[in-house]
């Protein structure tokens, strides 16, 4: 495998089958289709030597196209149908295009910029400081990825088993010990899209995020969407906020 040392390419994958949102991917927000976002964010880190090359992967000619529009430095990796299913996993998608550029006998990035385009509000001084800090401690963690706090901890989340209310996290079906201050529980936190680092020698091993991934904390809008509520959500804070 070739490495470049230090290299980092963005990779920015948009499927066209989502069940949530039909063409969740290029949903407009703004009049702007929400990959173009992804898209424009990269061009931005690039632009500024932030990142080396841009990858937009999908299995839409459609959603190509839109790209190609866009600009014509970001490479298209026109992906099969068999890794642009409900349940392609982010490792498969990376290792097939991955491999496709091995077999060429080209250079390789040492890290991947992993930009959903379902998160569409980021800042480009918050991804290059997670960048910095990743390639500074790249020996400590096998990843990086980054998170939200959860006002209510996951700890006082419920789920039903034979019908009746249980804890989330064992097989306790005393709601009262439930019914404490939130404060009182550990703090929790959720993935949120907004900036994702893996290493291209772990993902060759079958190694996404890993076993020692850093937790790079966002305190800004958590704009990742997965649903119509979220779409609404974020149409409506991009319009309070300008």
């Amino acid at each position: 495998m070739l490495i470049d040392k230090n290299k980092i390419w963005v990779f920015i994958p948009a499927r066209s089958g989502s069940k949530s949102i039909k063409d969740k991917n290029i949903q407009k927000i703004n009049s702007i289709p929400l990959l173009v976002y992804s898209i424009k964010t990269a061009l931005n880190l690039k632009k500024k030597g932030v990142v080396d090359k841009i990858v937009f992967s999908s299995d839409s000619t459609k959603y190509i196209n839109l790209t190609k529009k866009i600009s014509k430095s970001v490479k298209i990796d026109h992906r099969i149908k068999k890794y642009s299913t409900d349940y392609s996993t982010d490792i498969e998608v990376f290792k097939h295009f991955i491999k496709k550029i091995e077999k060429k006998n080209k250079y390789l990035p040492e890290f991947f910029l992993h930009l959903r385009p379902t998160t569409p509000i980021r800042k480009d001084a918050t991804i290059t400081k997670a960048i910095k800090y990743f390639k500074k401690n790249k020996k400590k963690f096998s990843s990086l990825r980054s998170i939200t706090y959860l006002e209510n901890s996951s700890y006082k989340t419920m789920r039903i088993v034979n019908g009746k209310l249980c804890n989330i996290s064992k097989l306790n079906f005393d709601m009262d010990k439930l019914n404490q201050p939130r404060q009182s529980y550990e703090k929790t936190y959720v993935a949120n899209g907004y900036v994702d680092l893996v290493k291209t020698k772990n993902i060759l091993n079958n190694i996404f995020h890993g076993s020692a991934v850093y937790p790079y904390l966002i305190k800004e809008f958590n704009s990742d969407i997965d649903n119509h509520e979220d779409l609404e959500r974020i149409k409506k804070y991009l319009t309070n906020n300008n």
